[in-house]
């Protein structure tokens, strides 16, 4: 006989067997048991929480002949039809490729008979969303007043993408990420019916990779117990096999970091990449590590809600206390962003570089964030007696340095239209009434006055400037928005720089001047 991978081995066949979802349960077994079933139900929350488990069971359990507190006996003949999935009474569509009208047409036909036995047919719609709108219109009617045999249950990973015609007819279920505690002590139980030894500490890390998953944890901890077969699953092979790497290495790389120490962080990298790790698990898990850090920070009672080893908890202990808490939120915030961006990146290791050097030279940065860094740095230096001194060239002095700054300044205008000066003094107006994504074009954009008096829109070279220069008509609607707000015709010069450094050293920045006392033509 084949191998039946342990998600599906170990489905949950009762209520009873089902793991964290104690709310869901308890109502849908007192519905069953006071007779109080409902017509269609809405299973809702991320993958592997039992959204389809529980709504198997729910299917035996109101077709069941004799069933126990809610739950079905599992040993009448309906019970074993179902659960053998030969059952006409319990029809399963996946709507990822069932998603279209005719596919409920269908369904709509079926429902007008009844079943040849038992009491109800019931209906499980998988990955509802993926129905099309022309589908979703077809089954409103019959979800609405369904005959009294039949039952729909509709599961669902992306809610928000349901028609809230839908969602008003139907009783909605919100499945909870499953916690690591509860994920762990299923893994330990299976564990021991199976008669596999694995350690605690790798029970725990599988459960806290499984991100709230039942089923991806027992995905995960088939695979570590493939490649390691007849070996007990030790904590660091769990490590080798799901490409992790482990918190002391992190600890490592947290220290480079406070020391600034770029190549000591490139070399430990280097290290990672060359043992084969998974660079993006390497991501989250360092995010997570950083994260545990600011809890600490933030409180003295977290060391309960810290899944870490009593040695692990002393260094974490000490690492918070190296950083201040903005430090330690902008390394998150830095690796939070690379989380986002990495997993479909083709050069992984280039944006984990440019990361890393981000946390070591917060200088590279303007966010209010990296100068707060880059101000305790200074401290730091002068607190240590090294004084900063900002670079001028060879045989120049300060008053020299700063001379030639003033020389680089564009000259002031004369004069500003009327025009010009009435787009400028309405531009947050303006700005607030656009469609993304010219709002936040224009919100970036800088103002001036061109050599024959138009007004100068200035953004950065990129996507603004594409939107406004190589794209037709956005121009032209920026000139029509400046009619309708001024009540005047303002032909609009669209110039791009490739910084702000470079307007500031160019241009003359309107919005700063249009309140000062210059001449009107």
């Amino acid at each position: 006989m084949s191998y039946t991978a342990l998600y599906r081995k170990f489905r949950p066949g009762r209520f009873e067997d089902v793991k964290g979802q104690e709310h869901i349960v308890t109502t849908l077994q007192n519905q069953i048991k006071a007779d109080r079933i409902g017509h269609a139900y809405l299973f809702c929350g991320t993958r592997g929480t039992g959204k389809t488990s529980i709504a198997k069971i729910f299917a035996r359990a109101v077709n069941c002949e004799n069933p126990v507190e809610g739950s079905p006996c599992g040993e009448c003949a309906s019970c074993k039809a179902i659960a053998a999935g030969v059952s006409m009474n319990v029809i399963e569509i996946d709507a990822a490729s069932n998603n279209g009208v005719d596919n409920i047409r269908e369904i709509v036909d079926e429902v007008s008979y009844s079943p040849a036995e038992g009491r109800f047919k019931v209906y499980i719609i998988d990955e509802v969303h993926m129905l099309s709108i022309g589908a979703f219109n077809a089954l409103l009617k019959t979800l609405e007043e369904p005959p009294s045999y039949v039952i729909f249950i509709l599961a669902t990973t992306e809610v928000h993408k349901i028609p809230i015609t839908i969602l008003s007819r139907c009783q909605r279920y919100d499945f909870r990420r499953i916690s690591i505690e509860t994920i762990a002590e299923r893994l330990r139980e299976l564990m021991e019916k199976e008669q596999v030894k694995v350690e605690e500490k790798a029970l725990r890390y599988i459960a806290k990779t499984a991100d709230g998953s039942m089923r991806d944890a027992l995905s995960l901890l088939d695979q570590c117990i493939a490649f390691h077969f007849g070996q007990e699953l030790t904590y660091d092979k769990a490590l080798d096999v799901l490409g992790a790497v482990d918190t002391e290495v992190f600890s490592r790389l947290l220290r480079h970091v406070i020391g600034r120490e770029v190549t000591g962080c490139i070399g430990l990298l280097e290290e990672i990449v060359m043992q084969g790790r998974e660079l993006s698990q390497f991501v989250t898990d360092f995010t997570w590590y950083l994260r545990n850090l600011l809890l600490l920070q933030s409180s003295d009672d977290i060391e309960d809600i810290i899944d870490a080893s009593s040695d692990n908890l002393l260094r974490l202990k000490e690492e918070s206390g190296m950083l201040e808490t903005e430090t330690l939120m902008r390394y998150i915030r830095i690796f939070s962003e690379l989380s986002g961006q990495i997993k479909y990146a083709p050069q992984k290791r280039i944006l984990i570089e440019i990361a890393l050097i981000k946390l070591c030279r917060p200088d590279m940065e303007r966010d209010i964030g990296s100068v707060a860094e880059r101000v305790r740095v200074i401290e730091e230096q002068l607190e240590k007696g090294v004084v900063a001194v900002a670079a001028v060239g060879a045989g120049e002095n300060v008053s020299a340095s700063a001379s030639a700054r003033e020389k680089e300044q564009p000259p002031l205008p004369k004069a500003i239209p009327e025009d010009v000066q009435a787009a400028v003094e309405r531009w947050h107006d303006i700005v607030a009434n656009a469609d993304m994504p010219m709002k936040q074009y224009l919100k970036e954009a800088r103002l001036s006055l061109g050599g024959d008096s138009r007004l100068l829109v200035v953004v950065e070279d990129g996507l603004a400037s594409d939107y406004f220069l190589r794209q037709e008509g956005h121009k032209e609607l920026l000139e029509q928005m400046l009619a309708d707000m001024t009540g005047r015709e303002i032909d609009v010069t669209v110039q791009t720089v490739p910084n702000r450094e470079t307007f500031e050293q160019s241009y003359v920045d309107l919005s700063q001047l249009i309140h000062m006392e210059i001449e009107e033509e």
